[in-house]
């Protein structure tokens, strides 16, 4: 059996319009792929214990992750971690620095759940902060350029740093509802 891990971004869920698109694609074009979106906790260091909890669940599965803008942080750890294959959309790559705007009261839109985000919290991102991929043959950047929150040369240029040569890396544009490759 092969297992997808979606891992959403801040203040998403299971409930958004790209993971639900992408489960129903798959449903349809590859229905031996499990793919699981997991509701992740607001907390960094909790979301990253369920994480790490499902791919532990998962081992001896064929396991591949695919992460969104927060999501695709934790997939970067993940992959270094258990040596997974990954896909990281839009991903944040320093996201405690990126997060102080919002450090206060939240509510996530999806699940209307409130919680406070505090420094600590950004504490337990720059904990997992991987400065060097060992494994870069292993993920797959697709970025979008005008994304509102995130620069998407900090993830090129993060890649580059990380052996660009082996990165796979498809930069797109969203114009006007037309995608440019």
């Amino acid at each position: 059996m092969s297992t997808l891990i979606y891992i959403h971004g801040f203040n998403s869920s299971p409930l958004s319009q790209k993971a639900n698109s992408l489960k129903t694609w798959l449903e349809g074009q590859h229905p031996a792929v499990n793919m699981l979106i997991p509701q992740l906790p607001c907390y960094p260091a909790e979301a990253i214990e369920l994480l790490q909890n499902l791919v532990a669940a998962h081992a001896g599965e064929q396991i591949g992750l695919l992460g969104s803008s927060l999501g695709g942080y934790f997939a970067i750890w993940l992959l270094q971690k258990f040596n997974l294959p990954a896909v990281v959309v839009n991903p944040a790559v320093r996201p405690f620095d990126l997060f102080e705007q919002y450090l206060g009261e939240q509510v996530n839109p999806y699940t209307k759940e409130r919680y406070i985000l505090q420094s600590h919290h950004l504490n337990e991102l720059q904990a997992i902060q991987i400065d060097a991929l060992t494994a870069p043959d292993l993920i797959w950047l697709l970025q979008q350029t005008g994304d509102e929150i995130l620069d998407y040369r900090q993830a090129v240029t993060y890649l580059m740093e990380c052996k660009f040569h082996e990165v796979k890396m498809l930069i797109y544009q969203i114009d006007k509802n037309k995608l440019s490759l």
